[in-house]
């Protein structure tokens, strides 16, 4: 993911809050038509004239809003991220652990190949600061709520143990799942059923240890 001179080391904060409920409508039809553009043609493709367009607005309303094009990109992923935690969650109350593995990831796999633009938006984590910060701090995140729900169901388990456990399971399934997502159906579905097999071992083995 590249940014044009234009947007080269210029603010990713959005320029305006939207509190009142118009202006909240009109950020939500930007990243939602945003969102649909990246999907079809990909970020890089995609201009800030393209996405005001297509949100029905002049680029200086676009400006208003958003500073520059890596601005929209990081607010659609903080969208993502907060779905995704509230979601993890909520399904985390709901069932054992080892059970939560077939929930779990059939809901991130189904996320990331239905969410509009997550596969244009997260293949260029690595080379976007920003999206790249966004998603560790989401790692973290998903880490410690895991970390919290096995510590109090398998308290034997060392802490250092369990923590490292909590940061490699959702890195190393999230990086599957994201493999997976650009994959035909008839290829990915395989490979998620063997990442949840690989998943209870370790889990089976982390817990009866």
């Amino acid at each position: 993911m590249t940014a044009d001179n234009t947007e080269a080391s210029v603010s990713v904060t959005p320029r305006r809050k939207p509190v009142q409920a118009r202006s909240r409508e009109r950020v939500n039809t930007i990243l939602e038509h945003a969102a649909a553009i990246f999907h079809e043609i990909g970020v890089d493709s995609t201009s800030m004239s393209a996405i005001a367009r297509q949100s029905d607005m002049s680029l200086a309303s676009l400006y208003r809003y958003f500073p520059n094009k890596v601005a929209i990109v990081k607010a659609i992923a903080e969208r993502h991220v907060e779905s995704m935690e509230t979601a993890l969650r909520e399904r985390l109350g709901e069932v054992s652990m080892v059970d939560a593995v077939d929930v779990l990831i059939d809901l991130f796999y189904e996320f990331y190949r239905t969410e509009p633009a997550y596969s244009a938006i997260w293949s260029g984590v690595e080379a976007m600061p920003e999206l790249h910060e966004l998603d560790l701090r989401e790692l973290y995140n998903n880490a410690r709520d895991l970390d919290a729900r096995l510590s109090e169901e398998y308290p034997h388990i060392p802490d250092d143990r369990r923590w490292n456990a909590c940061l490699m399971v959702p890195r190393s399934a999230g990086s599957v799942l994201r493999l997976a997502a650009t994959l035909p159906e008839e290829q990915a579905r395989p490979l998620v059923s063997e990442l949840k097999c690989m998943v209870r071992a370790y889990l089976r083995e982390l817990i009866c240890q």
